[in-house]
């Protein structure tokens, strides 16, 4: 009887343990299952809103490109009275797009994100490709750089090593030297401090062609750096003339100004594109270069750049 009784007890414990043994593994699997299914749903998420984000900035900056494009129908000088130079707050997306009211939802249901952006002239600053022409320094080029290093209290050593690596940069002929640079942050394979580089940010660019600088654009430290003759508070008076009607020629900004038909212009062809979109997952930003010649507006370079949590193709 006391057998029957341990035989009976044993096989009870061994049925519990193998119940509980399947619950665990019941629970483990459905634990993995859901847990696959939450990552394939946040994959999918996030694949989702990566290609949102591309669509709504590649739309930023076709359109963009369509006012450069209608700016150049309506006129052939650009300043920043014109609509592209007006900057875009950050605005949100629900504001431009219809609610679909079919399926009864209301503004509050419309994903919370936010479009911001601007157009900049990039030949509002100086183009550091127009320190060598024809595999030789440009000594008017140079000259103005000069007179901008100077005003900046940048070290003038920085800008002859900045002008001759650029020339071997340049020289196709060349076997071994520095890689040519793309963006203003290269600048230092040839030679420029990452102080120099945070002061000249906001005066310099990086474009192919040999540009000059528009005088209807150009902040004043550009515009005495480019014009030998002049002091700041010259250039300070020709930014406070344009404020009241901008230049359609050289000649109505100064005389000094009119004699440097190849250095300064009243016109652009090269402008950069930023957007910037913000949701609740991440903060993304893009800036384009595109190029302006008559009605054919044509972007040269993307790249985007992330803030917070999110992954950018």
């Amino acid at each position: 009887m006391t057998r029957t009784m341990t035989r009976s007890i044993t096989q009870r414990g061994a049925a519990l343990l193998a119940a509980m043994l399947t619950v665990t593994l019941v629970a483990t699997f459905s634990a993995a299952a859901l847990w696959q299914q939450w990552r394939n749903v946040e994959v999918e998420s996030a694949e989702r809103s990566r290609q949102q984000t591309t669509w709504l900035l590649t739309g930023a900056l076709d359109w963009a490109r369509l006012i450069l494009r209608e700016d150049a129908r309506s006129s052939a000088i650009d300043h920043l009275a014109e609509p592209w130079a007006v900057p875009l707050q950050e605005a949100r997306l629900s504001s431009f797009l219809a609610v679909d009211t079919s399926n009864n939802r209301d503004e509050a249901d419309v994903p919370q994100a936010f479009l911001s952006g601007n157009i900049i002239d990039q030949q509002s600053r100086m183009n550091v490709f127009n320190l060598v022409v024809g595999n030789q320094l440009s000594k008017p080029d140079v000259l103005a750089f000069g007179k901008l290093f100077e005003w900046l209290g940048l070290p003038s050593a920085e800008l002859l090593t900045l002008a001759n690596n650029l020339r071997l940069a340049l020289d196709a002929k060349t076997a071994v030297g520095p890689l040519l640079p793309q963006r203003i942050e290269q600048l230092s394979w040839l030679g420029l401090t990452p102080q120099t580089l945070t002061l000249l940010r906001p005066y310099i660019t990086l474009l192919p062609d040999r540009t000059p600088v528009n005088i209807n654009t150009a902040s004043a430290p550009v515009i005495y750096a480019s014009i030998p003759s002049f002091e700041m508070s010259d250039a300070q008076r020709v930014v406070t003339e344009r404020a009241r009607t901008q230049f359609r020629t050289l000649t109505d900004a100064d005389k000094a100004a009119a004699a440097l038909q190849d250095h300064l212009s009243v016109s652009s062809r090269f402008f950069e594109v930023r957007g910037r979109l913000r949701n609740d997952q991440a903060t993304v930003e893009e800036r384009s270069l595109v190029q302006r010649d008559g009605m054919e507006v044509k972007t040269l370079w993307r790249e985007r750049g992330v803030i917070t949590g999110f992954i950018a193709a």
